[in-house]
């Protein structure tokens, strides 16, 4: 794929957005559409904190709707693949754009579980950056997308260093915070994307 098929935002590292994911369940078990609210709009409290979960599944012929956010982006760049295809559509008054689908591994994911996402998006670190690491038993690096507000409303970004000590990790997984010398760049424009989260809703993205 040449760079001209991808559109690029940059000045993403820091903004805050929200999510809605609308669950069907078929032959392959549930499976959620994401609509994201950037980069729209911030995802501002006072709309967020009234959608009703309910209203919207049932709007929507879904089994279920899961607010995902609010959550703060942590690349410094998003590369989309054909961006103009994406659909938007309103949630009580928030506008949000399509942007993924996500094959669960079951109607409420454990922490540390693998789910695929189609998202078709570049994601770009950038060097000299602190980014926030999980390493899995088989020496696998996840690099923390975003930071979610879902659990504990008050994380902030100072947090992050020192997560560690807060998460319940599973057996020989560990969390670390490092400083890059060159970009990390999760390119997922040509296959579905591996992403986790931990027990606070933080999430990660397989690095390739």
């Amino acid at each position: 794929m040449s760079d001209d098929d991808i559109a690029v935002i940059d000045g993403v590292f820091g903004k805050r957005y929200g999510e809605v994911l609308l669950v069907h369940v078929g032959d392959a078990g549930p499976t959620a559409t994401v609509y994201n609210t950037f980069p729209l709009n911030d995802c501002p409290a006072e709309l967020w904190d009234k959608l009703d979960a309910k209203a919207i599944a049932d709007e929507n012929d879904a089994v279920a709707a899961l607010m995902n956010g609010p959550r703060y982006w942590l690349m410094s760049s998003i590369g989309k693949k054909d961006p103009e295809t994406m659909v938007r559509k309103m949630f009580g008054g928030l506008e949000m754009n399509r942007q993924a689908t996500v094959q669960l591994s079951s109607m409420n994911p454990a922490p540390y579980s693998e789910n695929k996402v189609d998202r078709k998006a570049v994601f770009t670190f950038d060097a000299g950056r602190e980014i926030y690491e999980l390493l899995d038993p088989d020496g696998r690096r996840w690099v923390m997308q975003t930071y979610s507000q879902t659990v504990d409303p008050a994380l902030s970004l100072r947090d992050l260093p020192g997560l560690a000590n807060r998460l319940s990790l599973p057996p020989e997984w560990s969390y670390q915070a490092r400083t890059p010398s060159s970009a990390v760049v999760v390119d997922t424009t040509g296959h579905d994307a591996c992403v986790t989260q931990d027990d606070l809703a933080n999430s990660y993205s397989l690095q390739a």
